[in-house]
């Protein structure tokens, strides 16, 4: 199974694009953990979320990796995974559970496709950090270097950007 995972910081297509590849490619995809948890938590979220997120982004990628098992589909495509949560714990909380950095290297995807901060910022009240979006971007690229991660960075907009992205996820299925 190849596991495909836009990744990178907010407001950056991440859920756009990952919607799209799927639906182009017709694999199954999972939505972002971190999102689905903002939007059900009445408060901020804090520290003692980074372990709800990181149980649901698993939850999220093993049933997405099923339901691609079960229908003979030959990938995923992740809005997010592990590794985000470790980058967001840090950033936020400078610290993210062990667990969750090993279960991260453990399950390093196939490819990640680094979208760039290159679309215009809109705010949705989960958002939070308009001015410090080339510092995630950093940290972003930064976590996946170390982890040893192949990268394709994701620039442009629109159907040019998604073009691009599944160039490059096409390859990666036809050479392995």
């Amino acid at each position: 199974m190849t596991v495909i995972v836009v990744t990178g910081g907010e407001c950056t297509g991440k859920t756009t694009l990952a919607r799209e590849l799927a639906r182009r490619l017709d694999v199954p995809w999972a939505e972002e953990a971190a999102r689905a948890v903002a939007e059900r938590t009445p408060t901020p979220l804090g520290p003692e979320h980074v372990e709800v997120i990181a149980r649901l982004h698993v939850r999220n990628a093993d049933e997405a990796i099923r339901r691609a098992e079960a229908t003979g589909r030959p990938a995923v495509v992740l809005d997010q995974d592990l590794l985000s949560t470790v980058v967001y714990a840090r950033l936020y909380y400078g610290q993210c559970p062990v667990w969750i950095e090993e279960a991260a290297r453990a399950r390093r995807a196939d490819l990640y496709l680094l979208c760039h901060p290159d679309l215009p910022w809109s705010a949705d009240g989960v958002r939070d950090r308009p001015a410090a979006r080339a510092e995630i971007h950093a940290l972003f690229a930064e976590a996946l270097a170390r982890a040893g991660a192949r990268v394709v960075p994701v620039e442009g907009r629109g159907a040019e950007r998604e073009d691009r992205a599944e160039d490059s996820v096409r390859r990666l299925l036809l050479t392995g």
